[in-house]
């Protein structure tokens, strides 16, 4: 399919004043990005699915913009920061395609994922292009001066047909893999088989996909470097059943087998909205990784979602799985679509963590009584306790949303990153109701950041396991979610 007319003007990266835009709650926030486009593919104004990651002062945000009901967007955009979320500058990613400027050869694309590769001093943003023939490839855009400007997209995959890419880099001046980068996928065209690509110069070219030890499917793997040089790959498996987790310790040579994190128990978030158990995984100081998803196994019959968190410190075991406590078991909150943000400078009982999220007060709703609403909440010991729930943002009824294949859209995931001794910086979704034939659906940051504190409620093992979910869940297909 093609996604639109080429000729479109050339769209200058703009700065955005610190004017906050109108917030349905007490969060002041400010809005980083509005889609620009007009092609007939796309539903026009949608933005949705961001990942951010900062380095020092720099926050690199990219999303989708443009949605497109089958697939994948009209384009990636990208949200900049480099005096610590003061000011913002955007634009949107050249060489990709019919829309973008240059034009590129994809019809659409899809599933943005940053990361800063220190060693050759370069901002990466690693995206799914998805052709009109059905065979789709990841590909890696370049920043040389902290995401202000990009080069058009680099050949990722040249294999296989791939889908939910993402990308880390090791940063660790000390690690004997220091400046590689890598990235995962699963091959559709294989059962979802997971696969995982290494560059060692700054992501200018990529090595051959290799598979796990275990020769492992799944989809939404996020790796993790730890300081050691070991890459930790926190995944779902195929069809979205179990957390599992593989590793490298030879900087992307060869990959072990998948061990498993946690099994799922999974509750359908009513109301239509695309969302499913995607892990959010982040990497702490002394390489303690942290990885959540949304579970029920914590309420009576499996009635709604918490978010859960596992951490490892062993590479190949995992600890209990611990509810993050929003709220009280017997509310009737759901919650889903988490993005958690480590201080990559505390480790430990000493870890600073934000943690974004989406959340329905009542979980038993329709399309048209469910109320969307962005919550977040934050640690300063490492998830051993947590603060009282901020309500960042909403309600927004779900006919504001982007509407997919799969359902009613802000994102398959969210992302939170925590610069050192610094604020939360979530990037988000924000929808208000549509006019002119245009949604409004746009990307979003708090204005100056969230607050990370302590608090007194506890994190806790103690729940009811609910095995129907599951079970049914591992009867479910692979999926294909981009």
């Amino acid at each position: 399919m093609r996604l639109g007319r080429r000729g479109l003007p050339i769209l200058v990266a703009v700065v955005i004043a610190l004017t906050a835009v109108p917030a349905l709650a007490a969060v002041a926030l400010t809005r980083v990005s509005t889609d620009p486009y007009t092609n007939t593919a796309s539903q026009h104004q949608t933005e949705v699915e961001p990942d951010t990651f900062s380095f020092g002062s720099t926050i690199v945000s990219a999303f989708q913009v443009g949605r497109v009901f089958g697939g994948g967007s009209a384009n990636i955009g990208w949200a900049a920061s480099v005096d610590g979320g003061q000011n913002w500058t955007n634009g949107f990613l050249p060489g990709t395609t019919g829309v973008a400027n240059p034009t590129g050869p994809f019809s659409a694309i899809s599933d943005p994922a940053v990361a800063y590769d220190r060693r050759h001093n370069v901002w990466l943003i690693s995206s799914l292009g998805i052709r009109s023939n059905g065979i789709n490839q990841v590909v890696t855009s370049r920043s040389t001066n902290g995401g202000l400007t990009w080069s058009n997209p680099v050949a990722t995959s040249t294999t296989g047909n791939p889908d939910k890419n993402w990308i880390a880099c090791d940063n660790t001046t000390t690690s004997p893999f220091y400046g590689n980068c890598y990235t995962e996928w699963d091959n559709t065209a294989d059962g979802n088989r997971i696969k995982m690509q290494t560059s060692s110069n700054g992501g200018q070219t990529w090595g051959p996909a290799r598979n796990t030890g275990d020769n492992a499917t799944g989809l939404g793997g996020q790796p993790l470097v730890r300081p050691n040089g070991t890459v930790l790959v926190p995944t779902d498996n195929a069809n979205q059943s179990q957390i599992r987790s593989f590793r490298s310790i030879d900087g992307g040579a060869s990959w072990r087998a998948t061990v498993l994190v946690s099994s799922v128990s999974r509750h359908t978030v009513a109301g239509g909205l695309r969302t499913s158990p995607l892990p959010s995984a982040e990497m702490d100081a002394a390489g303690t990784a942290y990885v959540v998803w949304q579970d029920c196994r914590f309420r009576s019959s499996c009635a709604s979602n918490d978010i859960v968190m596992s951490k490892s410190t062993s590479e190949t075991t995992w600890g209990s799985v611990t509810r993050v406590p929003i709220d009280a078991t017997s509310s009737t909150v759901d919650h889903f679509i988490p993005g958690i943000g480590v201080d990559r400078s505390t480790s430990g009982a000493s870890a600073r963590i934000g943690l974004t999220y989406y959340y329905y007060p009542t979980a038993a709703c329709t399309s048209t009584t469910c109320q969307l609403n962005v919550g977040f909440l934050s640690s300063t010991n490492g998830g051993a306790s947590w603060s009282v729930a901020t309500n960042v943002t909403g309600p927004m009824t779900l006919s504001w949303l982007a509407n997919t294949s799969q359902g009613r859209m802000v994102g398959d995931y969210i992302s939170t990153s925590v610069p050192s001794g610094g604020r939360a910086w979530p990037t988000f979704a924000v929808a208000t109701v549509p006019s002119g034939g245009l949604f409004h659906e746009a990307m979003n940051v708090p204005t100056g950041g969230l607050p990370v504190s302590g608090g007194t409620a506890r994190a806790s093992a103690a729940g009811v396991v609910v095995a129907g979910p599951t079970a049914a869940a591992q009867r479910a297909p692979a999926v294909t979610r981009h």
